[in-house]
């Protein structure tokens, strides 16, 4: 197995479990927060749907520099914008993926200020950046469903809403 195999094993698992995370956002509480310094709905569902986009960042450049970071997606008003969005993020970051294992290996260096933060090969900062990302706020956004009374989709196994 190649590691672009193994990737897209996990990456098309991940998404497949985000996206039917995000399809069941209620619209009609995207401005909802649990906390007054955590992000609404809508805003942790748009964050979510952006973040693999940092796909193609890692696998076609060799750096990134911090200080040149676009500023965070306008929240989103509707959870099909926000489905939207998601699928055209994986399909692009998916296109992107069709790397040869040296490829995947070759470095990928984090900078701020032009200064080196910390270099990985490529493989290991797309885990990072964007699955083990990915997982982090699916978990959040699944505590916001569920405080929303939300029925929550399995994802690794049963949840309390779907038993398999």
């Amino acid at each position: 197995m190649t590691i672009k195999d193994g990737l897209l094993a996990d990456f098309d698992h991940e998404m497949g479990t985000t996206r039917r995370l995000l399809e069941r956002l209620p619209d009609d509480r995207l401005g909802w927060r649990p906390h007054p310094r955590s992000m609404t709905l809508g805003g942790l569902a748009t964050h979510l749907s952006t973040i693999p986009s940092w796909g193609g960042r890692i696998l076609n450049d060799a750096s990134f520099d911090l200080v040149g970071a676009p500023p965070p997606a306008a929240e989103k008003a509707s959870r099909a914008d926000i489905l939207s969005t998601f699928d055209a993020v994986c399909r692009e970051t998916r296109a992107a993926m069709d790397k040869t294992d040296g490829e995947y290996q070759s470095p990928w260096t984090l900078l701020r200020g032009g200064h080196q933060v910390f270099s990985v090969p490529r493989a290991a900062a797309f885990r990072s950046f964007v699955l083990h990302h990915v997982i982090h706020h699916r978990g959040q956004l699944s505590l916001y469903l569920r405080l929303n009374d939300v029925p929550v989709p399995a994802i690794y196994g049963p949840s309390a809403d779907e038993g398999g």
